[in-house]
């Protein structure tokens, strides 16, 4: 057996361990939030509670863009609204008329259809997943306090590494 080999202290081996572990836990909130959109996916926080209970406020949504005429009633879609067209609004659909190029529209938790029928031009795509309160981390993460957060933790996982690997080195 070789003698020169060196047994790594309990110091540097939780050094790179928690690094690694810092390292893990940064990619498992990053990936899906970037990963997605690789695929053709857009990503949106819900803001209102308008299609409570079904998507709760600060749910994640991932909006697949699809083709307006292959909505049906029942499905749940992203569109462009608002005083400045700009909101992106979820809501489900009560009616889908293919010849008028528009949706007709209803929040689950409003007692009325919407009063102005979604144009296809508005259209964002389909909800194709909600995940409840995953919103609200993932605003967290990409405000820029949260970059800066994210950077610190990489910086911090690269010196527990290093500071792992110098341990090791000269115990």
């Amino acid at each position: 057996m070789d003698q020169t080999k060196k047994k790594k202290s309990p110091v540097a081996a939780a050094c790179s361990a928690l690094g690694t572990v810092l390292l893990i836990v940064l990619a498992a909130v990053c990936v899906p939030l970037t990963v997605p959109r690789m695929f053709g996916y857009h990503i949106y926080t819900v803001i209102s509670g308008s299609m409570e209970p079904a998507i709760p406020v600060g749910s994640l949504l991932y909006i697949q863009k699809v083709q307006p005429e292959d909505i049906r009633e029942h499905d749940v879609i992203a569109y462009y609204g608002g005083e400045d067209g700009t909101a992106v609004i979820t809501h489900r659909v009560v009616e889908n008329r293919v010849l008028m190029g528009e949706f007709i529209t209803k929040g689950d938790a409003n007692p009325r259809e919407d009063q102005r029928p979604v144009p296809y031009a508005d259209f964002a795509g389909k909800v194709r997943l909600a995940i409840p309160a995953a919103g609200n981390a993932a605003q967290a993460v990409s405000s820029l306090p949260g970059k800066i957060a994210a950077a610190c933790l990489i910086g911090a996982a690269v010196l527990l590494q290093a500071a792992g690997n110098w341990g090791r080195r000269y115990k």
